[in-house]
């Protein structure tokens, strides 16, 4: 099923992710995750199975007067990320490198409508 472009609630594996209250759960129980991985796996569910571009994470979670070493915070955020989700680089269930380019979401994703 294709992610809907006004859905907030996304379930892939045994997680589910509301993005109206920034939360991500695991079978039910709340995992802990900071804003900006968070933000990062908001994009990717937005558009599952699509690259999206290092570009467009910078845009979206930096606004053009932030000044941060940029390179390193995405990968910070991503790798918490895959802490959070018992993801790997390696050998990835949801997140997978598409290096120098971006990330994509490789699971299936279910979007729920929003209410």
């Amino acid at each position: 099923m294709p992610a809907a472009a006004n859905s907030r609630l996304y379930r892939f594996g045994v997680y589910e992710a509301d993005l109206r209250s920034g939360e991500l759960r695991k079978n039910g129980a709340k995992v802990r995750l900071q804003e900006q991985p968070f933000q990062v796996l908001a994009v990717l569910l937005e558009r599952p199975g699509e690259v999206v571009t290092r570009e467009e994470l910078r845009q979206r979670l930096w606004p053009a007067d932030t000044f941060v070493d940029f390179d390193h915070s995405l990968n910070t955020a991503v790798n918490k990320l895959r802490d959070a989700l018992g993801d790997s680089a390696a050998n990835p269930r949801f997140i997978e490198t598409l290096s120098k380019r971006g990330y994509r979401f490789v699971a299936p994703v279910q979007a729920a409508p929003a209410q």
